[in-house]
């Protein structure tokens, strides 16, 4: 989801079915016009960080890929973390290989000298959710397939160390790492150990306002929360478990050992972030949590001012959490 979000009005009219300013538009014969996020850049040599970049088939039956980062020196000798990221849209917009999102994916790959797997799960509202969780899914079982050197794509034979597997996403995305990494708990994957899930300004929501959202971004969450209304047609609201943590009874089997969560201070969201920390520090889940806070940023704000010290700085928290030693043991 973009760090603007227009003017927060919802508009409908003759011609459209739905209008969410300056997103997009859904037409009254279910054609959906998507305003943002419709730009692509092409895969190659980043000529500032080395690393490279290219687009993989994972399903030809469903038509999922994802874009693949790995840095300019890399060596069979010394395998490399895998970080599967989850770009964010509301469900909606967006994709993997989005300028939005190219050129801090090419710093977080050479700065963590990791390998990024950056899945381009299918949109709503042409399909609604779970169709980008089942995607998302597919995708980490996919990676996995890799796990003894068996897989389809040789730079994760090559380059990856399955035992360092990481889920991120910012946004709607990071709800994704999010909701993936409690799937994984109940339904491990053979072939990689997840270690930890990095959620930047996660887009998580609810039926009741909390903070912030009873005051100042009480609007804005009126309208933040059409993009989960657009994209989730089964009618469970906003207190879908996927969307609303406090609703889901899995949280304590949260499957893997630590979490990043990163907040923005003048963030609409910032709360809800608040909010998803105090309820897994009441969970019972077994992990280590860290939290950070961008001061005097927006929502995303690393997306499009990525050379900023801010940005830098929360770059340089996401290398320190994958690289570090883990001595967290899971059972």
């Amino acid at each position: 989801m973009s760090s603007v979000f227009g003017s927060g009005k919802i508009i409908t009219s003759e011609e459209f079915l739905l209008q969410i300013h300056g997103f997009l538009r859904v037409h009254k014969d279910g054609r959906c016009e998507r305003l943002v996020g419709n730009k692509t850049v092409p895969t190659g040599i980043d000529p500032s960080t080395g690393v490279q970049s290219k687009d993989v088939v994972i399903s030809p039956e469903t038509n999922l890929s994802a874009r693949l980062y790995i840095p300019k020196t890399t060596s069979p000798d010394r395998k490399l973390p895998v970080l599967i990221f989850y770009h964010g849209g509301g469900f909606v917009v967006e994709s993997a290989a989005s300028p939005t999102y190219h050129p801090t994916l090419n710093l977080i790959t050479a700065e963590s000298n990791v390998i990024i797997v950056s899945v381009d799960y299918r949109l709503a509202p042409e399909h609604p959710i779970p169709t980008g969780y089942n995607d998302s899914w597919e995708a980490i079982k996919w990676v996995a397939t890799h796990g003894n050197d068996g897989g389809p794509e040789p730079w994760l034979n090559d380059y990856g160390d399955f035992q360092k597997v990481f889920l991120a996403g910012d946004s709607a995305g990071a709800n994704i790492a999010h909701n993936m990494a409690i799937r994984a708990g109940s339904e491990p994957i053979q072939g990689i150990k997840l270690e930890g899930i990095i959620l930047l300004h996660p887009y998580f929501g609810g039926n009741e306002p909390i903070g912030s959202e009873l005051g100042k971004h009480k609007q804005l969450k009126t309208y933040t929360d059409q993009f989960w209304n657009l994209a989730n047609v089964s009618g469970s609201g906003l207190d879908d478990p996927l969307f609303n943590p406090e609703k889901n009874p899995n949280l304590s089997g949260l499957g893997c050992s630590k979490i990043l969560l990163c907040v923005a201070e003048k963030d609409s969201f910032k709360d809800r972030g608040l909010y998803y920390k105090e309820l897994m520090d009441k969970s019972g889940w077994p992990g280590k949590l860290e939290m950070m806070e961008s001061k005097q940023e927006d929502h995303v704000f690393f997306l499009f001012n990525f050379s900023s010290h801010n940005a830098r700085t929360l770059r340089s928290t996401i290398c320190t959490f994958i690289n570090q030693v883990n001595n967290t043991s899971r059972i």
